[in-house]
C-alpha cells in the first residue's frame, strides 16, 4: 500500500496531532522538567539540544520506528509497551494512546501505546506513511518545546526559533525510521532516562513527566 496524501487524509492528520485533540499531551514534560530544575536545560540553545537528542536518539527514533512497523501492519504493541526506559514514561505513551485510540472518529483501532494508535489510525485512514511520521515527530517535538518554554521560561519566538531549528532534525528522523529494522530500535538518550527517573520525586512538579 502505497496512498497519496489526499485532503481528507491531511485534515484527518492535522485534526489528530494538534494541541486541541484530547491526548493530554500538554501535561508531560518527558523529563524536561527535571533538567531545568538541574540546570541542564535553561536557555534556548540548551533546550535546543536537548530536544534534538531525544528526536535523533531518545523516544524520538523510538517511536517513530515502532510507527512505521505498525502502520504496515506488524504487530509490535507488546513490544512497544516494554520498550520504555522509565515508569513515567511508559505511562506518558500509554496514557496518551488510550486517550487517541478513544477520542479518534472515523477510524476504529485498539487503545496502544501513542505512537502504535496514531500509525493504525493513520494506515486505516490511508494517510502515507512519509506524511505521517513527519507529522507525528513534528507534533511531538513540539510538544516539548511548549514544555521548555513554559519551564525555563523562554519567550514564543524562542520556542519557535527552537522547532524551525529542529526541522532538518524530524525530517531526517522520520526518513530514517521508514527502513529501520526492528533489531535497531535502541535509543541512546541516557540523561533523558535519567532525568525521568529522578522526576519522579520531584518535590514540585507541573507535569506528569
Amino acid at each position: 500500500m502505497n496512498p497519496t496524501l489526499t485532503d481528507t487524509g491531511l485534515y484527518r492528520l492535522m485534526t489528530w496531532l494538534s494541541p486541541a485533540f484530547p491526548v493530554g499531551a500538554y501535561a508531560y514534560s518527558h523529563g524536561i522538567e527535571k533538567a531545568v530544575e538541574t540546570g541542564q536545560v535553561s536557555d534556548e540553545a540548551s533546550l535546543l539540544e536537548w530536544v534534538g537528542g531525544i528526536i535523533e536518539f531518545g523516544a524520538g527514533k523510538v517511536d517513530a520506528t515502532l510507527f512505521a512497523h505498525a502502520w504496515r501492519g506488524e504487530d509490535v504493541a507488546e513490544f512497544a509497551r516494554a520498550f520504555r526506559g522509565t515508569a513515567e514514561l511508559a505511562l506518558e505513551t500509554q496514557q496518551q494512546g488510550e486517550a487517541f485510540a478513544k477520542s479518534v472518529q472515523g477510524v476504529e483501532i485498539a487503545p496502544a501505546c501513542y505512537p502504535v494508535a496514531v500509525a493504525r489510525a493513520a494506515a486505516i485512514a490511508e494517510v502515507p506513511l512519509a506524511e505521517a511520521l513527519v507529522a507525528y515527530l513534528q507534533a511531538f517535538a513540539s510538544n516539548l518545546v511548549s514544555a521548555g518554554v513554559r519551564l525555563i521560561p523562554l519567550g514564543q519566538l524562542a520556542g519557535q526559533r527552537v522547532l524551525d531549528r529542529l526541522r532538518e532534525t524530524v525530517l531526517t528522523a522520520a526518513v530514517a525510521a521508514q527502513t529501520r529494522p526492528l533489531v535497531d530500535i535502541g535509543g541512546a538518550a541516557i540523561a533523558v532516562d535519567l532525568t525521568s527517573i529522578q522526576h519522579e520525586t520531584q518535590y514540585t512538579r507541573m507535569f506528569r513527566s
